[in-house]
């Protein structure tokens, strides 16, 4: 397993462009199945999960290739319906597809989703949605079998605001006769990215980035070209470091106002977030932190989100003072505590919550990135601490992020890889 290699003490400077978000592109790229011509997709990124789609896509019978910066789908020769298991293994996003075959091949056939071990992560408010839809549903030797006749729009009600069951549900009631109605949906900025892609496939959609969204139903839809929406974990990850420190980054192809959770809570331990124009920010952080306390909870859209709260305790670190972290969307990810405290972090974690002892130096050790948002929280770390950090699990790190070693030492920062 490859390696980052983070020497620290260094103050991060300059100007980034953030690149196009994953967690768009993944359901972007699934909902591609549903066209009935060719895709053309801008700003994805170069990812080991956008690779991981791909192959997804091209099992399913669709051409598939990057032309310069573009990426060109051509859905119109699918005929498959099953997901291969080494896949489906590798990333959960593969889950996606099964609610656009529904719709347009009327059978699915997936395997159990791999991805980031955080904890407990349930398919059944996917197959749930689907099922009301129309679709029956079934298991056999570990593979999950939907079939339908057609689906018909009526209303879903998620006892939980699943980005992921959200997006599948949506996807497959853009084909379904009549109106789909779903209540308590998710109101990630993902998801209006992912409903204003399907629109220009010919999709009426109203009511997404709200808790109630209705889909009203289309025979048929279009090709396209649409251009993905920035990353705002990456934008996120990077305010971050250069808050940490010390530096000054100015980021630029940053929807501002996708991050209100994370800007406040940056405000209020001194960090100077200059909000130049709708995207682009600069991050100024202060010549010395104050101490205080600061009380965090992560939680759904507009809360502050879970895939920076492993960042945002490396953070916290810098930050002198008792600081709790609570984690309220998944139960087991504050693994990353433990291998901060390999770095002399004081850190008192159980699986949902953290209490952060800031303001003491942290050294360099060898670590392990147990996902890849963790992994991103020990860079982070790393590039505060003394000494050298070696992160082992490269690969789970760079499902997430392009070029990061380059890009960090672009802003100053001594990060190698191996």
């Amino acid at each position: 397993m490859g390696q980052f290699v983070v020497r620290g003490g260094r103050r991060l400077e300059g100007t980034l462009r953030v690149k196009g978000s994953k967690n768009a592109a993944l359901p972007i790229m699934a909902a591609s199945i549903l066209a009935s011509d060719t895709v053309i997709l801008d700003g994805v990124p170069r990812l080991r999960d956008i690779d991981v789609m791909i192959q997804v896509l091209q099992a399913l019978g669709a051409r598939v290739w990057w032309e310069d910066s573009q990426l060109i789908i051509d859905p119109r020769h699918i005929n498959q319906y099953v997901v291969p298991a080494e896949l489906m293994q590798q990333m959960r996003a593969s889950l996606f597809v099964t609610g656009p075959l529904l719709a347009r091949l009327g059978r699915a056939v997936a395997f159990q989703p791999g991805g980031c071990n955080i904890g407990d992560r349930p398919i059944d408010l996917h197959v749930n949605g689907l099922t009301k839809l129309g679709a029956q549903s079934r298991t056999q030797d570990g593979q999950l079998l939907l079939e339908t006749v057609g689906l018909t729009g009526t209303e879903v009600h998620l006892s939980y605001p699943s980005v992921g069951a959200t997006e599948n549900i949506m996807m497959a009631a853009v084909l379904a006769r009549g109106e789909t109605r779903i209540r308590n949906a998710a109101m990630e900025p993902e998801i209006v990215d992912l409903a204003q892609f399907l629109e220009t496939l010919g999709a009426t959609i109203r009511g997404a980035g709200t808790s109630d969204v209705r889909i009203e139903g289309r025979e048929t839809l279009h090709g396209t070209e649409y251009t993905i929406i920035p990353d705002r974990i990456e934008a996120g990850s990077f305010a971050l470091a250069a808050a940490l420190t010390g530096g000054q980054v100015r980021l630029e192809n940053c929807l501002v106002d996708h991050l209100p959770g994370l800007w406040g809570r940056m405000r209020e331990v001194g960090v100077e977030v200059r909000e130049v124009d709708a995207e682009t920010v600069e991050i100024i952080a202060p010549k010395q932190y104050r101490r205080m306390s600061i009380s965090l909870h992560t939680n759904p859209y507009p809360g502050f989100a879970t895939d920076l709260q492993p960042q945002f305790m490396a953070f916290l670190l810098k930050v002198p003072g008792v600081h709790l972290i609570s984690e309220r969307v998944f139960e087991n990810r504050l693994g990353h505590a433990r291998e901060f405290r390999r770095m002399g972090a004081q850190i008192a974690a159980d699986q949902r919550v953290a209490l952060i002892y800031g303001g003491h130096e942290l050294y360099g050790a060898q670590v392990t990135a147990m996902d890849l948002r963790a992994g991103a929280g020990l860079i982070l770390a790393g590039l505060g601490a003394n000494g050298q950090t070696i992160i082992e699990g490269r690969e789970v790190i760079e499902r997430g992020y392009e070029n990061l070693a380059q890009r960090l030492s672009q802003l100053g920062a001594d990060v190698t890889t191996l």
